[in-house]
């Protein structure tokens, strides 16, 4: 059975969003990701209007910042985004770290406090039914095998966002990490990169292209590895680097169907 398909808008910015979607939708995809803020999107019954209209639910909605920041302002603001995407009934509400410290080593106290930041929002949320997500990526707070271990071991209501290019970089097999934390698991990110290196402070450097358009992720194996654990859930891709003067959201959405035909061509 295909999987659900959803695009990600990272980049969109302030979009006439109604014929962006359906520029998604006649590319092919199922649904989209969101991380606009909630002065673009209106309301609730606004947005769904305009998600019914060019048939594209929204999937996913995601944090502005991270739970790893936890003053009090901080922590409302997502809370109204929170209830934003309850109110959408997204499938879940994706967030990444924060940034490292400055001037020093991350530590593993960093890491507890970080995760108990995310479960601190993931209570918030279970009242209202919504799930959260942790979206794994390089050179944020949590950048290695040990710490992202570390840091899952230490949530339990927040699930798990695995991009498979952010896992592979931190030389994390993405077939073996789909396995490991299958019973975290919620959500799924596709992206690929044309060529990689680290500077000498170990920042990762991708160079990052559509999905299938390089294929130094092993795409192929990732769809049998959640067809074996009997994945049901949401299948995000991700544009690969901005094309000058082809970068508006309408431009994007129609060239972003190669990246459809090449995941339903190897069974997505």
């Amino acid at each position: 059975m295909p999987f659900k398909l959803s695009y990600s808008t990272l980049r969109w910015k302030s979009p006439d969003l109604e014929p962006a979607l359906e520029a998604l939708k006649e590319a092919g995809w199922d649904g989209w990701e969101c991380r606009l803020p909630l002065d673009w999107l209106g309301t609730p019954q606004r947005l769904r209007q305009i998600c019914r209209n060019a048939d594209m639910p929204l999937a996913v909605y995601t944090a502005q910042g991270s739970p790893d920041q936890r003053d009090y302002e901080h922590v409302e603001r997502n809370k109204r985004r929170m209830e934003f995407a309850a109110e959408m009934e997204v499938d879940c509400f994706m967030f990444m770290n924060g940034r490292k410290p400055e001037g020093r080593p991350v530590t593993r106290d960093d890491i507890i406090a970080a995760a108990e930041g995310a479960e601190a929002w993931a209570e918030y949320a279970a009242q209202f039914g919504l799930e959260l997500s942790y979206h794994i990526h390089t050179n944020l707070l949590v950048d290695s095998i040990e710490d992202w271990r570390t840091y899952m071991a230490h949530l339990r209501k927040a699930k798990l966002c695995i991009d498979v290019s952010h896992a592979q970089l931190w030389g994390y097999d993405p077939v073996e990490a789909i396995r490991d934390f299958q019973d975290q698991l919620n959500y799924i990110h596709l992206q690929d990169y044309a060529s990689t290196s680290r500077r000498e402070d170990g920042f990762y450097l991708p160079v990052w292209c559509d999905v299938g358009e390089s294929q130094n992720v092993d795409f192929p194996a990732i769809r049998a590895a959640l067809e074996e654990i009997g994945f049901q859930r949401w299948v995000t891709a991700c544009p690969g680097q901005p094309i000058p003067g082809q970068d508006d959201p309408l431009s994007e959405a129609r060239r972003s169907a190669r990246m459809v035909d090449y995941l339903r061509g190897i069974g997505y």
